[in-house]
């Protein structure tokens, strides 16, 4: 497993990216192992990347809990429950065990973060993580890391499995900066609005706009740098 890393994995423009990927599958029992395109994946479970996929798939069991936010084409995912139909930017969660049909148009492409552990109950059911959800009042960074006043930060968790440690949902902030440090989980970041810079511990910059994909890796080194109000989708563990 290469040192955790600030990994950009996709641009709302559908530019280039510097990271790179293998073709691999999280598992023996992955229904996208073929056309999954790992940026990272740790020896907890957790990996993220893309899938490049077309067509149809009927899933009895999905092995895995998977966030995705689509970049390209048109994905339609459908449960004994419910459907959604997921156009460019939209983003849902698979929970571990649901029986899932999944219709995907021509070039069809996703960013994802999937939590995939052996022995974790299932989790079944279809999320949609609507970008306009309303949010509530949550924790700003510590003020031992900020630069300059602390800003005003909301949150809600819209999936939240409490045997995996996974919760994803919305968060928004006002613009602030902080200080480098050892990122606390990891997570998955899609931007809804705004802007915003990461560094490293060497200096590297990259860059999040609006409709662009970014992974941090667990204890990866990351500064924050947000001059706009800035809004997210979240997928940490």
């Amino acid at each position: 497993m290469s040192s955790p890393r600030i990994l950009l994995l996709a641009r709302a423009d559908s530019s280039r990216v510097a990271t790179s990927f293998n073709t691999a599958a999280l598992s023996a029992l992955d229904p996208f192992g073929d056309t999954r395109q790992l940026a990272w994946q740790g020896d907890d479970g957790v990996s993220a990347g893309l899938v490049q996929f077309s067509g149809e798939a009927i899933i009895e069991d999905f092995p895995h809990s998977e966030t995705l936010v689509v970049h390209a084409g048109h994905v339609v995912l459908s449960s004994a429950e419910q459907t959604l139909e997921l156009g460019v930017g939209a983003s849902a969660v698979i929970g571990r065990g649901t029986r899932l049909t999944v219709q995907a148009s021509s070039a069809s492409e996703w960013a994802f973060c999937a939590v995939d552990l052996a022995d974790a109950p299932a989790r079944p059911g279809l999320t949609l993580l609507d970008p306009h959800t309303l949010l509530t009042p949550s924790a700003a960074p510590e003020p031992a890391i900020l630069i300059g006043p602390t800003p005003q930060c909301r949150a809600l968790n819209l999936f939240d499995d409490a045997a995996t440690e996974l919760r994803i949902g919305i968060w928004d902030s006002t613009p602030y900066a902080r200080h480098a440090r050892a990122h606390k989980l990891h997570e998955l970041m899609h931007l809804l609005e705004g802007s915003v810079t990461l560094q490293d511990s060497e200096g590297v910059e990259v860059t999040v706009n609006t409709g662009d994909t970014v992974f941090v890796a667990k204890g990866a080194p990351c500064a924050w740098k947000s001059t706009v109000y800035v809004r997210k989708v979240y997928a940490v563990k």
